[in-house]
């Protein structure tokens, strides 16, 4: 059996495929994608793939996009990080789904039930079934979660925990309201798209804060904004004046 693993985190693509490996070794990974547009690429061509594997946020947008250009006509399985609401959905269109951090169970129930519906001659996902689910996950489209290394394992870390975050030199950091500080694996422009604008602002090229995190705001001079936090940070973030506007509105609504 064949597979194709679509995942824009590295870390993430790479442990499922250890996982994979590990639990059907009958399974074949023949590849890695990152994005919508390599997706489409891909499958623009006659490929004969049994399985997919298909992260939901891509690099550059949802993956259902992917079906708005190129017809997949085999299974799919869905990696997610949402929560509980959204997987309702999922089970009642009959798409199967793993639940990030991906654990061995799980997958082992998911090609279990793979491998019945390739028996039964089932389980190919249907454009009824991906429009219902693009109308549902375009209203909830920002992430909940993160997958962050640490050592060996990949542990989920809640958006709702970030209190900022910044670059470090050239890595990208989150850093939560209980001080911890966590290495996210993309650029600062990448984690922004993928934030509630309304609960994060970009304050300039260093920086994103979280609404909650904002403690009090000075007034410097030529009108720029001195941002303070709730807890320290590694420099001072300052708010051109070209975008005072645009935080006082952030802020305010």
């Amino acid at each position: 059996m064949e597979a194709l693993i679509i995942e824009d985190e590295l870390i993430a693509a790479q442990n499922l495929q250890r996982l994979i490996t590990n639990v059907a070794p009958d399974i074949e990974i023949v590849g890695t994608l990152q994005s919508v547009e390599e997706t489409v690429e891909y499958f623009s061509r006659p490929e004969k793939i049994d399985v997919v594997f298909m992260d939901i946020h891509l690099a550059d947008g949802l993956a259902f996009h992917i079906f708005d250009s190129v017809n997949i006509d085999c299974p799919i399985i869905f990696t997610t990080a949402y929560d509980q609401y959204a997987l309702d959905a999922f089970k009642v269109n009959s798409i199967d789904y793993l639940l990030k951090p991906i654990n061995k169970e799980d997958l082992i129930r998911a090609i279990d039930k793979l491998r019945r519906n390739m028996d039964n001659k089932a389980g190919t996902v249907g454009m009824e079934q991906i429009r219902s689910l693009m109308e549902m996950m375009q209203s909830n489209k920002y992430k909940s979660y993160f997958l962050i290394q640490v050592r060996d394992k990949l542990v989920p870390l809640q958006v709702s925990d970030i209190a900022y975050i910044y670059l470090d030199d050239k890595l990208t950091r989150a850093v939560t309201f209980n001080g911890q500080s966590q290495i996210l694996d993309k650029p600062l422009d990448a984690i922004f798209s993928q934030l509630d604008p309304t609960l994060f602002f970009r304050a300039n090229r260093q920086y994103i804060i979280s609404h909650k995190a904002v403690k009090d705001i000075s007034i410097w001079p030529l009108s720029k904004l001195h941002i303070t936090l709730s807890l320290p940070t590694p420099d001072k973030i300052i708010v051109s004046r070209a975008r005072t506007a645009e935080f006082k509105d952030w802020y305010t609504n």
